[in-house]
């Protein structure tokens, strides 16, 4: 009596051990099963937002082979950062949606400007890299550090030019932050460090009476408290 007592508790922990090791053994397959992508495999990657610059092709190319795993083992956050580092992408969503689809949303740059030759700067004065396009932009040109500077002073002289219907071309800030504007009307405009816009309302006040000139103006120097200097196309220069 008292060795079947004995024996009793060893056949309960016989049977959680067998019933634990069954668990295991399932649980193992189940993972498995879930990191095949064969047997649960992303089917569909569904893009949406506004696109003029990216192509889905190849950012899908890309998702699929950075995650070549099933739905179950495809880890979003990692495809999140994946996508925010492509240079045309500003902002990105993904999520899973069962039982095959990964749904991604993105936001595309808007490019303003270019900047320093190799890049463009989005409205918030934020670089990118996007080799090989031109658009047609205004080129910005400043130090390291300065590109919302530069296009904070691009876009407030570019609304005062406007009442004038002048047009920058390129603006270049120097390492000293003095202001170089040249129109795409071949002008050039030296504005200096201090008091920039107020020196570009007298080369706007002025215009009118300038481009009545007989000769083009090459370029209009404002770095004086009062008036300007105008160099003209035949190297003659009037000081006004």
């Amino acid at each position: 009596m008292a060795a079947q007592q004995q024996s009793a508790p060893w056949g309960g922990i016989t049977f959680l051990v067998v019933v634990f090791a069954v668990l295991v053994a399932v649980g193992v397959k189940t993972y498995s099963w879930m990191q095949d992508e064969q047997r649960a495999p992303v089917q569909v990657i569904d893009f949406s937002g506004r696109f003029k610059h990216l192509d889905v092709l190849k950012l899908e190319k890309l998702i699929r082979q950075s995650q070549p795993g099933s739905f179950f083992a495809l880890d979003v956050n990692d495809i999140h950062q994946l996508l925010e580092q492509q240079a045309w992408v500003y902002r990105a969503s993904v999520r899973k949606q069962w039982p095959n689809r990964l749904k991604v949303y993105l936001v595309e740059q808007t490019p303003v400007a270019r900047w320093n030759e190799d890049l463009m700067l989005n409205p918030y004065g934020e670089s990118f890299n996007a080799e090989g396009k031109s658009l047609g932009l205004p080129q910005l040109f400043g130090p390291g550090g300065s590109e919302k500077t530069a296009l904070e002073g691009y876009n407030a002289m570019q609304s005062l030019l406007a009442g004038r219907e002048l047009t920058i071309a390129e603006l270049s800030l120097s390492e000293r932050y003095a202001w170089q504007v040249q129109l795409k009307n071949g002008i050039e405009v030296n504005l200096g460090r201090q008091e920039f816009i107020d020196r570009l309302q007298r080369f706007v006040d002025v215009y009118p009476l300038l481009a009545k000139q007989p000769k083009a103006i090459q370029y209009v120097d404002l770095r004086y408290d009062t008036g300007l200097a105008v160099g003209w196309s035949e190297d003659d220069t009037t000081k006004s």
